[in-house]
């Protein structure tokens, strides 16, 4: 009988999950968010730090075990915001001290993509697309690869920066959702599809010279956005499903929230004769439950820092996908 703790601290989220033998007992998180503008990391930092005790504390709580129960401590290592992720690790190692449990550090897109094992996916190409990252994954040959992604923005960030631009605040990706569930006027944006990859840069300036124009509607622009950007991520999926032969498609991310994604999701996959799977909300966004998911499969196979080893582990905010040796799975 296994009991990990999870930490999250990428971005704007500072999440508590705990898992026992593949089964989640606590998800607790909190986010930090402002009324205009995007986010802060040293502000967003600065919340996780007043924060961490609390969502401790509650997590404990709420899944009904104690302290001395706790097997190890896993974290969200990387990638993500520096400030943020630094005191991720903080309380990390200060928590495992004192409980006197190893860490496990884990990547954080690795961890979206594991907790989808809950909804019993099997072996799918993941459609990962959060705030930073934006990444088609799937596994092959030891490595979780990456099979396309975006050249610049990740699609969270692209959303976000227009609902600052609009002046709607963050987090931006709910608001522009509601806001285009009041159109269905489609005003042309470029497309900008390289091979498997998407680019999202120019679509952001685009976009902005038309809602400074003032000549359309903010309802128009939001259903448009969707329309286009989310177009090409499917597009791209469906391509990295046809080449790996893969039968099943997961989804993971807090922008895979958006049921309009979903649903371009669930028609591509009818069409295409795949199994579509979508995690719950609380396991889709950043949250502590999937570093603790991810954690306790790593320990019950042998990946873990002692105490005497913490000051050989230090965060990695560029770390990527394919560069994580998956140890844990047989080829």
């Amino acid at each position: 009988m296994t009991a990990i703790l999870g930490i999250e601290s990428t971005a704007h989220t500072f999440g508590i999950g705990i898992v026992k033998n593949g089964k989640i007992l606590a998800n607790v998180r909190d986010m930090y968010s402002t009324e205009n503008g995007g986010i802060i990391p040293t502000d967003a930092a600065k919340h996780h730090r007043e924060i961490s005790e609390k969502i401790y504390s509650e997590a404990l709580e709420k899944s009904g075990i104690k302290e001395e129960e706790i097997d190890a401590i896993a974290f969200s290592q990387g990638p993500g915001l520096p400030p943020c992720l630094s005191e991720g690790i903080k309380f990390a190692k200060k928590t495992a001290e004192k409980l006197n449990v190893p860490l496990v550090p884990v990547n954080h897109c690795i961890a979206h993509l594991e907790i989808g094992k809950i909804t019993g996916a099997k072996n799918p190409v993941m459609l990962y697309a959060s705030g930073a990252n934006t990444q088609i994954i799937a596994y092959e040959s030891g490595k979780y690869r990456i099979f396309g992604e975006t050249l610049d923005l990740g699609v969270g960030n692209f959303i976000d920066t227009f609902a600052r631009e609009m002046k709607i605040g963050f987090p931006g990706g709910p608001k522009i959702q509601k806001l285009a569930e009041g159109s269905r006027n489609y005003i042309e944006l470029p497309y900008v599809v390289k091979g498997m990859d998407i680019s999202l840069s120019g679509i952001l300036t685009n976009l902005k010279q038309k809602f400074q124009s003032k000549k359309y509607s903010i309802e128009d622009l939001a259903y448009s956005l969707q329309e286009t950007v989310f177009a090409m991520l499917v597009e791209t999926t469906e391509r990295a499903i046809a080449h790996t032969g893969k039968k099943e498609l997961l989804l993971g991310g807090g922008v895979s929230c958006n049921g309009r994604l979903q649903e371009m999701c669930k028609k591509m996959c009818s069409e295409r004769d795949i199994k579509l799977f979508v995690p719950e909300n609380s396991v889709l966004v950043d949250n502590g439950a999937m570093i603790a998911f991810l954690g306790e499969i790593m320990f019950k196979v042998g990946i873990k820092f002692s105490k005497n080893k913490f000051d050989e582990i230090e965060i990695k905010p560029r770390q990527r996908t394919d560069e994580v040796e998956v140890k844990w799975k047989k080829n």
